[in-house]
């Protein structure tokens, strides 16, 4: 797939105000500071579709950008770590879960990982509740250009090893560096097979 246009749509604080058009979306979520940003932009292929910041807790709505009239990347908050207070916290939780749960239009959220750190108890904790939940998702390990391949390797296969505690069998994920826009062709082709693939059951 090849991003042609990258429209922004709107940020929304709650589920019910979110555009009514149908079309696919894609959720990016992870821990604060993971990436997400850099992420999405290295996709799109540009520099300021979503803001990057060195301060957690930026992304603080549900924010819509809708690619090539076709599909749309949804941006969440990020969870754990933010200097926010208790109570934004809980709507921020409140708001994350309603969209997961109840957004019909969701085909996937993928779940962002820090490659460059030992497992994380949020982390593996945040995917056990989508699974619970039968919430379809990837995982997408971020940054892989900032650690020693061996390292970035060591902490994969360490985060892996953490979710067979929990899990038969793992699910689907991609390596990725936003600086050297490793593995986003790969998520690209991704997002565009699971958008044929939807058409195709209608």
């Amino acid at each position: 797939m090849k991003i042609h246009g990258v429209e922004y749509r709107g940020s929304f604080p709650k589920v019910a105000l979110c555009p009514k058009d149908d079309r696919p979306e894609f959720a990016f979520i992870g821990r604060s500071n993971v990436g997400k940003s850099s992420l999405i932009n290295a996709l799109t292929g540009r520099k300021e579709v979503a803001h990057t910041s060195k301060k957690p807790g930026k992304t603080q709505l549900i924010n819509y950008f809708l690619v090539d009239q076709d599909w749309y990347l949804v941006d969440l908050p990020g969870y754990g770590y933010a200097k926010i207070s208790k109570k934004k916290r809980k709507e921020w939780e409140k708001m994350i879960e309603a969209y997961l749960v109840k957004r019909l239009s969701l085909q996937c959220a993928l779940v962002l990982i820090d490659s460059n750190v030992l497992p994380q108890s949020i982390d593996i904790e945040f995917i056990n509740w989508l699974g619970e939940r039968r919430i379809p998702f990837v995982l997408v390990y971020t940054k892989a250009d900032k650690s020693k391949p061996h390292e970035i390797e060591a902490n994969i296969a360490a985060f892996r090893e953490e979710l067979l505690k929990y899990w038969h069998a793992l699910p689907q994920e991609f390596i990725t560096s936003s600086r050297e826009r490793s593995g986003t062709d790969e998520i690209l082709n991704f997002i565009e097979e699971v958008i044929n693939q939807s058409e195709t059951n209608l």
